[in-house]
Order: structure tokens, then C-alpha cells, then sequence
């Protein structure tokens, strides 16, 4: 398996977790497949914080809290990290945002 097949995988499974916690329900979306033009592009908290000038990785952490910006958990406790939707920060800050 490449490292492009494996990002693909990646990034199908990030996009079907997003749905699920927007839908609210445990149930499968009805494609498994992820559209092309819709790839999903995750940020670490310190990388959101790097990608504009002036954040800090406390600010994106009270976003993420306050169900400002779309996030998912990978693990518990401190060992997990938390993901940040790229395009739902930058439009946050663009003023399109919740």
C-alpha cells in the first residue's frame, strides 16, 4: 500500500467521522466513498495555531470547546490529539463562522 492510498484512507475515515458527529446518530452514511473535489484537510492544534498569524494553541483549544470549529478526538486523555477542520478555522476567522 502507498503513502497516497493510506492518506486516501485517512481522510474517507475523518470525513465519515465529521458526518457522524454532525448527524448525531450512530448510523453509516449512505456513501463510503469521498468525493474528490471535498477532501478533508485536518490540522493538530499546533498547526492550526501556526496557520494564522497571531493564534495560539489556547485560542484553538477554546474554539474546539466551545463547538466553534469542527474537531475530532483521536484517542483519550493527554495521549490523544485533537484535529481541527482546516477549511471550518480559516472560514471561522474570515468572519463566515459560527
Amino acid at each position: 500500500m502507498t503513502t497516497t492510498q493510506k492518506k486516501e484512507i485517512v481522510d474517507n475515515i475523518l470525513e465519515l467521522l465529521i458526518q457522524l458527529n454532525e448527524d448525531g446518530e450512530n448510523s453509516a452514511p449512505q456513501t463510503t466513498t469521498a468525493p474528490t473535489a471535498g477532501k478533508v484537510e485536518m490540522l493538530t492544534i499546533k498547526e492550526s495555531a501556526a496557520l494564522i498569524s497571531g493564534l495560539s494553541e489556547h485560542t484553538v483549544r477554546q474554539l474546539v470547546k466551545q463547538g466553534k470549529v469542527k474537531s475530532v478526538r483521536t484517542g483519550e486523555g493527554r495521549n490523544g490529539k485533537i484535529l481541527v477542520n482546516k477549511t471550518d478555522l480559516v472560514e471561522y476567522f474570515q468572519g463566515k463562522g459560527v
